[in-house]
Order: C-alpha cells, then sequence, then structure tokens
C-alpha cells in the first residue's frame, strides 16, 4: 500500500513537471501559427498535399514555435511575476529553473532544424530557425520593451510559418508566399492591439511601451481600423492579380473580411469599449483560422471539379 501511494505521488509530479514544460511553449498561441503553414501548403501543392510532408513540417514548425516561446519566458520572467495574469507561468512561479528551460528551448530548435532538413528541405529548416532568432532577438530583445511598433516589427515573426510551409513543398519563395506572409504580418497589429487594450493596465504597470499605454486607446483604435482595412485588402490579391486563388477563396476572404472591417469600425467608434475589444481579438483569431481554411478548401481539386459542374450548369 506504501509503495503503491509513492508510486501514484512520483506518477503526479512527472506529470505536474511534463505539464510545466508544456506551458513552457505557450501552447494556446502554435495552433495559429500551423494553420497558416498549412494554408500556404495547400495552395503552392494545389490542393495535393504529401500527408508525410505535411506532418513533418507540422511537427517541425511546433518545435520551432515551441522553442521560441519557451526562450520568452526565460527572458520576460521577470516581468511574468509583476503581471497578474502570467504570475502563475512555470518560470515567475519556480516551477522551472531557468537552465532547465534555456536546455530545454535548445533541443526543440535542434529537433526542429533536423527534421525540417532531412524529411523536408533546407530552405524550410532556416526559414523556421530565423523565426526564432527573429523572434527572441528583434521581438523579446529589442523590441518588446523598447518600442510601440514592437507588435508591428515583431509580426514578421508569427508571418514566417507561412514561409516555412510553402518552402516544405517547393523548395522556393514565390510572389504567392511572400503574399500570405504579409497578409499575416498586417493581420498581427489589429490582432494583438485589440487584446493590449483589454489589459493595458497590465502593461502599463511593468513599463511595456505597447500602443495603448502610450499614444491611448483612441489613437490606437484608428491604427486597428488601418490595419484592418489593409490587411483585407491584401488578402484579395491572392485572387486577382496573383491568380494564387480561386473565387472560391475569394468570395470566403471578402465574406470574412468585411465581418473584420465591421467589427474594426464599431470599436473605432467605441475606443473604450473593452467588450467590443474583445470581440475583436476572438474573432480575428476565428478570422485567420477560416481564411486559411479557406486557402485549402479552394486549392482541392474536388471544388474545382464542382465549381466547374457549376459554371456549366449555369451556362446551359
Amino acid at each position: 500500500m506504501i509503495e503503491t501511494n509513492v508510486s501514484r505521488r512520483q506518477h503526479d509530479t512527472f506529470l505536474q513537471v511534463v505539464h510545466s514544460y508544456y506551458q513552457l511553449t505557450k501552447p494556446r498561441i502554435i495552433p495559429l501559427l500551423l494553420i497558416t503553414t498549412a494554408g500556404s501548403m495547400w495552395i503552392a501543392a494545389q490542393g495535393e498535399v504529401d500527408p508525410w510532408l505535411l506532418i513533418i513540417t507540422m511537427i517541425g514548425g511546433t518545435l520551432a514555435a515551441a522553442s521560441a516561446q519557451t526562450i520568452n519566458c526565460i527572458y520576460d520572467r521577470d516581468i511574468d511575476y509583476d503581471m497578474e495574469r502570467t504570475r502563475h507561468r512555470p518560470l515567475p512561479s519556480g516551477k522551472v529553473q531557468p537552465r532547465d528551460a534555456f536546455i530545454f528551448a535548445i533541443v526543440l530548435a535542434v529537433l526542429s532544424f533536423t527534421l525540417l532538413t532531412v524529411f523536408a528541405n533546407l530552405l524550410a529548416a532556416f526559414l523556421a530557425f530565423s523565426g526564432i532568432i527573429f523572434y527572441v532577438l528583434v521581438y523579446t530583445h529589442w523590441l518588446k520593451r523598447h518600442s510601440t511598433q514592437n507588435i508591428v516589427i515583431g509580426g514578421a515573426a508569427g508571418a514566417i510559418p507561412a514561409l516555412v510551409g510553402w518552402a516544405a513543398v517547393t523548395d522556393t519563395l514565390s510572389w504567392a508566399a511572400w503574399l500570405i506572409f504579409a497578409i499575416v504580418f498586417l493581420w498581427t497589429p489589429p490582432h494583438f492591439w485589440a487584446l493590449a487594450l483589454m489589459i493595458r493596465d497590465d502593461y502599463a504597470k511593468v513599463g511595456i511601451p505597447m500602443l495603448p499605454v502610450v499614444v491611448g486607446d483612441q489613437a490606437t483604435v484608428r491604427q486597428i481600423w488601418f490595419y484592418t482595412v489593409i490587411t483585407v485588402t491584401a488578402t484579395i490579391l491572392l485572387f486577382y492579380p496573383l491568380h494564387a486563388s480561386g473565387i472560391v477563396y475569394a468570395v470566403i476572404a471578402l465574406t470574412l473580411g468585411g465581418v473584420f472591417v465591421h467589427k474594426s469600425w464599431r470599436l473605432l467608434q467605441n475606443p473604450e469599449d473593452k467588450t467590443i475589444a474583445r470581440e475583436l481579438f476572438l474573432y480575428s483569431i476565428s478570422y485567420m483560422m477560416l481564411l486559411c481554411l479557406g486557402m485549402v478548401v479552394d486549392s482541392l481539386p474536388v471544388t474545382h471539379h464542382l465549381l466547374t459542374i457549376v459554371l456549366h450548369y449555369l451556362h446551359l
């Protein structure tokens, strides 16, 4: 009986350790990065993605993102302790030591680079690794604590997975790949600034110059409106003039974009309404996921076949 209890405690302790390291990777962020990777891969492969390559690229991208987020947690552990919403993360709470977290991050980065190099190609591996470097050095170290443009420029790190996906399929980067990168890049400011409006006091407390802290709510929502309109405009360029996606994607992009612009406009009219800011933030997540799903659906051969049938029927 005593041995059973000891074994159970050891098992519980092991699960707690695993959970702590899992939390270091900020797992809620990663699925959004992967959906942009998938959307890019499907367009690049014209709807016929190799399942094995898809799995490998997703795993490699997950490991790279997890490594970057872990190093971010190490660097930000001081402000995480002061902010109420992050105080219970593994590092500020003492559940994981910084040295152990750093070793964990290095292992993840090496695994990501190796996996993508061996089973995809060197370009995809290099891009994934560059995403880690950019997120850690440019965003976390240089911009986050020193510039209101931290999210704007730092958004490039979150857009790199789109390039990784395209490179994994084609071993090149086309104009369409860079446009998908630009869409995610432009989407990041309205997405994150909506969140920043909600937790502005937390950022002000620790001296992080997020835009709402420095310029106020009204100026921030004007920037949100501007970037939302530019983002939605950029999504249409995949259909025309690049012709990388078809009419199904265009309809989805315009529908989703119309809702995005409407919610942004509502916030512009009510800059201090945190409820509207929250609605915009949550919708921005759905927007990007559904937009990338639209890329996938549009690229499928069956979609083109069904569209041909419909158009032929309408022509008759």
